[in-house]
């Protein structure tokens, strides 16, 4: 909210403090050789920093962080596309049910608060002609985006069957092999390092050290996006492609849930509508009642025995 163009700093925040904990515990100061070819890797981040970069630019093409989010919420139907092209996947009638729901619900939320701030977030925005190509323009960004990281997710999932599962490898890889890439970016991120400098001072609690508020929302920041991204690895080492974008999916709408609740925002009935098209869909691409109508049978068999 403070400073809307602070992601390369973000981002480069974020890749530096986990290439620096991979260096040290992972690659053993340089010493331990991956077990997946260098190659592959270069690929990989090649096509994660191309993402990160993309989403992060689109917010300077005129477009509104709300319609960001939007458009991010599809990542589940590009995934689902891509596999069916690339991987010759088929699915379900209930998954391809399940993934439309939980995107509607998301779209629906999202969508719903967009319209909440959309006018706050456009009224600084040009009008005309060469203002809507910029649009264009940052829409076209998104969707490249959109369907280069589900083409990563495909990218890492047949890795991991080729070569084994080894997501601190991937993780510390991913994050140390673009660092050289911001140097690109490097008169934005000092630029922001001045302004986060120029923040009011905040006392952190238990330690009582003083520093800029921004430094810290930044230090809050790299740790949670560690813990996630460490967990978003692992579990691309144990599920397919398409089941890491849903519980991906579904951990940005319940920040999206957290943020109107946090910033007080109204939770109207179509929030209500979209929490339930997710609920749904989430439950019928786990197919849970698959397994609680055997455990069901299984207590009633068991009760006349209990009696």
């Amino acid at each position: 909210r403070q400073f809307p163009g602070c992601g390369n700093i973000v981002t480069f925040s974020q890749f530096l403090f986990i290439a620096v904990e991979g260096f040290i515990f992972e690659a053993n100061f340089g010493r331990k050789h991956p077990a997946i070819p260098i190659r592959n890797y270069f690929i990989m981040v090649a096509m994660f920093f191309t993402v990160s970069v993309v989403n992060n630019y689109a917010l300077n093409l005129n477009i509104a962080m709300p319609l960001h989010m939007i458009f991010r919420s599809g990542s589940l139907i590009a995934s689902m596309a891509l596999g069916i092209i690339i991987l010759k996947k088929r699915y379900s009638v209930s998954k391809y049910t399940s993934i439309a729901l939980v995107s509607l619900g998301i779209f629906t939320c999202t969508f719903m608060s967009a319209k909440q701030v959309a006018s706050d977030s456009s009224l600084n925005q040009e009008d005309g002609p060469q203002a809507f190509l910029w649009w264009l323009l940052g829409i076209a960004a998104l969707t490249f985006a959109l369907l280069m990281s589900a083409r990563m997710g495909i990218f890492q999932e047949t890795l991991y069957q080729k070569f084994g599962k080894h997501s601190k490898e991937a993780l510390f890889y991913n994050h140390a092999l673009p660092l050289p890439g911001f140097l690109l970016l490097a008169p934005n991120i000092y630029q922001h390092a001045v302004l986060f400098n120029q923040s009011e001072l905040f006392q952190v609690p238990v330690i009582g050290l003083t520093l800029p508020i921004m430094w810290f929302y930044l230090l809050m920041n790299v740790i949670t996006q560690y813990v996630c991204i460490r967990g978003v690895f692992i579990l691309t080492t144990e599920c397919t492609s398409l089941t890491v974008t849903l519980v991906v999916t579904l951990r940005k709408f319940v920040s999206l849930i957290f943020s109107i609740l946090y910033f007080q925002n109204p939770f109207t009935g179509w929030h209500w509508l979209g929490t339930a098209f997710v609920f749904v869909g989430t439950l019928m691409y786990t197919e849970v009642w698959n397994s609680l109508g055997p455990f069901l049978a299984r207590c009633q068999r068991r009760r006349p025995k209990e009696e």
